[in-house]
């Protein structure tokens, strides 16, 4: 028998670093200021109650993070029911199942790969030469960590073995079922060879690895592999189960408690690579929030930002429909604990005896599910009550930005620098915009006169104030109209817009966006001063800024003066991409001749078109304060607002340059579903290949894989769709103009005239790009063209830029 080892050191005192369930008095609070609808949070005890009830379970731990805080920790139901039953507490300590592959096996792993002693093109044959046979020679650590080695789900347990190294001798003699990289197929056999390759590259087996590197660095004091006697009055039981058998059946079946449930990993002596770790969730909490710092921890470190990025990062084959990242679950068959509203770029894992961990570097949220389900028979399902929580807890998210201090997303850690960007920003002060700037001054600017907002929904304070309702609350300033540009006052509509009456202030709203795109004289009658106030996206076809430059121009010409509500530009004022729009093709989804990606705020667009077009206005920028050019959205602290119905959230924001450039042409861009603009199709466009020649690509930043959709709205409404989903994988090094051109070229290549890609014009803007499409050009070559164009906007707009 080998060693045992746990990773616990046993207090009966609160430490440091124990997370205690909050007081009912302070719990509501403190989910809320972690920007939680407390209510709606507490929805999450009815499915799990139900659940309990329904005997799918004995009982369970939940537990919900944000960033460095823990919002949410209950227990319910049983920690046992047979042969005694007993209350569930918070300290649990659970067999985890198929979580140790993630918290133990990928993190040892990815550890010797930052000390050069493993990489992940390593064959595996390297450090276990007995199994580089019958086909496997060609079998690499990163096929083990995503499931595409070609092994099977897992050695035979049918007949008497026993023993960790007769377990690894069993898959040296395995014969692959395909070929490595081919096909996805979960297999425990990868994992616990991975275990083993710790072993023998470190020398140590891999609970005594992972205790030492892992888990006492972090203070995981309550994790570790075959946990000892003292604490199994603590340790949930799994099953009625025989020493070594499988299925558990038998007359001389015992209670496993404190002995790991997997039966391979229970003949391995407990200490195994895909199963055998045994934690509770406040343990889980701190390795999650490990993640989510980029792998530190209370100032000890174990893993680099960058090993995170690629660990939580797209790493299947290109085509493979199941998305896995080095170990961690992204989206594939087995991810149903991301429930329905959790964005991709969240990871996750689960375990057969009903655990599961899920995190969401966007948001910081993460989410530690634990239960016993196979208690005390083995009949309990989980599967269905996992994905209502994530759903549940994301629907409870009502303010994506209340996190006190800025979360560093470690899948977005810029492996290819920017240039021109600016360092990190060694402390951080809180975006204001123009809004809460002038808010701020008591909108001194504007005393005394009697002004007409153009704004819609997106004109909020940063406490979500609108726009509408400061200004008519303002002392020494009368709101006399209001404005709406393309889709309305409130954002929603997709079509042409009326003019209708504020139903809070009784002010007229006069449409820009149905009649008229420009304010008439009747509109602008009793009024002396003009506010523009509207959330750019940051690409040259989003029609705001049209509206913006319509208004300055009217308004030079009554002699009356603009003021513009600066806003971030969500995608960073650094980054410049694409052609400069072709004069032809002038007009309200292209103001001025520039380049796709403009990367300029409204006040400086506002500036721009009034110095180079030569408008004339009057024009007074209310600057924004604390925005540094190579912010993204998610790092101003500001909450998000849809500009626009289709515009649901910054990967989209991120995507639409190059995406809803070819938007004009005959294929869904995703509206009409949960993810417009992350992916796109036609019901004549074959994924799998489309996908497949993306990928060969190798653009940087982006990965594709074949969807099936049906459009509710707008382009091939309710008829089945096949395209390729878009997943970003590093928004620093995307370009996504050129992937918008990439996308229509390959679309063009595979189906030639079913592709109406003449239609791209009015929102690509160059016609020589489309040509050179047409004409079978590398890509690469049509974006190289727009290097000198791109530089000469550079240089034109140097002198209009307001921030650094």
């Amino acid at each position: 028998m080998r060693t045992l080892t746990f990773a616990l050191i046993f207090c009966f005192c609160v430490t440091a670093n124990a997370l205690a369930q909050p007081r009912p008095s302070d719990a509501g609070s403190a989910t809320a200021a972690a920007g939680f609808d407390p209510a709606r949070l507490s929805r999450v005890e009815e499915h799990i109650t139900a659940a309990i009830a329904a005997k799918k379970t004995p009982g369970a731990v939940l537990l919900v993070g944000r960033g460095h805080r823990v919002i949410y920790q209950k227990a319910f139901g049983h920690r046992a029911l047979s042969p005694a039953a007993e209350p569930m507490t918070a300290d649990t300590i659970f067999d985890l199942a198929s979580l140790t592959k993630v918290v133990a096996t990928t993190t040892s792993v990815m550890q010797l790969v930052e000390q050069g002693k493993v990489r992940l093109s390593d064959r595996v044959a390297t450090f276990i030469p007995e199994f580089g046979k019958y086909g496997k020679a060609g079998i690499t650590v990163l096929h083990l960590m995503t499931h595409v080695s070609g092994l099977r789900p897992d050695v035979d347990v049918s007949h008497d073995w026993k023993g960790y190294g007769t377990a690894i001798a069993l898959a040296a003699e395995e014969v692959p079922a395909s070929r490595p990289g081919e096909r996805f197929v979960y297999s425990d056999i990868n994992y616990f060879l991975l275990g083993e390759i710790v072993h023998r590259v470190s020398g140590e087996p891999l609970d005594a690895y992972a205790k030492k590197h892992i888990f006492e660095p972090l203070g995981m004091r309550e994790t570790g592999f075959n946990p000892p006697e003292r604490l199994r009055a603590r340790i949930a039981p799994t099953e009625l189960c025989t020493a070594y058998g499988w299925p558990c059946e038998g007359a001389d079946r015992s209670m496993l408690r404190g002995i790991v449930h997997d039966p391979t990993a229970r003949r391995m002596d407990g200490v195994a690579g895909h199963a055998g770790l045994f934690s509770t969730a406040a343990d889980l909490a701190i390795f999650c929030r490990m993640l989510l710092a980029g792998g530190s921890f209370n100032g000890r470190r174990v893993l680099a930002p960058l090993t995170v990025a690629r660990m939580t990062s797209p790493s299947t084959p290109p085509g493979e429909r199941n998305v896995r990242g080095l170990g961690w679950d992204m989206d594939s068959a087995f991810s149903s604990n991301r429930g329905e509203l959790l964005p991709p770029g969240s990871f996750g894992h689960t375990g057969f005896t009903g655990t599961s961990l899920w995190i969401d570097p966007t948001t910081g949220v993460f989410i530690v599910f634990l239960s016993n389900r196979v208690h005390p028979y083995g009949k309990g399902d989980v599967t269905p009550l996992r994905a209502r929580i994530a759903t549940t807890v994301a629907a409870a998210l009502v303010d994506r930005t209340a996190l006190g201090t800025r979360t560093v997303h470690p899948w977005t850690v810029n492996t290819n620098a920017v240039a021109g960007s600016a360092p990190p920003r060694p402390s951080w002060s809180p975006v204001q915009t123009g809004l809460d700037a002038s808010r701020a001054d008591a909108f001194s600017a504007l005393r005394g006169r009697r002004v007409a907002l153009v704004t819609n929904h997106t004109g909020i304070a940063r406490d979500r104030q609108s726009t509408i309702d400061l200004l008519n609350d303002a002392k020494d300033v009368k709101l006399v109209a209001l404005f709406s540009p393309e889709h309305g006052i409130r954002g929603i509509l997709d079509e042409s817009v009326p003019s209708s009456r504020d139903e809070k202030t009784g002010l007229p709203i006069h449409s820009l966006y149905g009649n008229t795109r420009r304010p008439t004289d009747a509109m602008l009658r009793d009024v002396d001063a003009l506010i523009v106030d509207l959330q750019d996206i940051g690409a040259r076809f989003y029609t705001y800024m049209t509206t913006m430059a319509y208004v300055m121009e009217e308004a030079a010409r009554r002699k009356m003066p603009v003021y513009v509500v600066d806003r971030p530009n969500p995608i960073n004022g650094v980054q410049i991409e694409g052609p400069m729009l072709d004069k032809a093709a002038l007009g309200f989804t292209g103001y001025m001749s520039m380049p796709i990606r403009h990367g300029l705020t409204m006040g400086e667009l506002a500036q721009l078109f009034n110095g180079e077009n030569k408008i004339g206005a009057d024009l007074t920028v209310l600057a924004m304060k604390n925005w540094r050019r190579d912010d993204w959205f998610d790092a101003t602290g500001l909450p998000w607002v849809n500009p626009s119905p289709n515009m649901r959230n910054l990967l989209q924001a991120t995507l639409y340059p190059g995406i809803g450039a070819i938007e004009g042409t005959n294929i869904s861009v995703g509206r009409g579903t949960d993810t417009p603009f992350e992916q796109i199709g036609a019901p004549w466009i074959d994924g799998v290949r489309l996908a497949e020649a993306l990928n060969g690509r190798e653009l940087p930043g982006i990965r594709f894989y074949p969807v099936a959709f049906t459009p509710s709205a707008s382009t091939y409404a309710n008829e089945p769709c096949q395209g390729v989903f878009m997943v970003v994988t590093d928004r620093q090094a995307l370009r996504p103009v050129r992937v918008g051109l990439e996308i229509a070229a390959a679309i063009y290549r595979l189906h030639g005239a079913k592709y109406d890609i003449d239609t791209a014009l009015r929102l690509f803007g160059s016609k020589e790009a489309l040509e050179g499409i047409k004409a079978g050009e590398d890509p690469a070559r049509i974006v190289a063209s727009w290097a000198a164009g791109e530089a000469r906007w550079r240089q034109l707009r140097a002198k209009y830029l307001l921030y650094h």
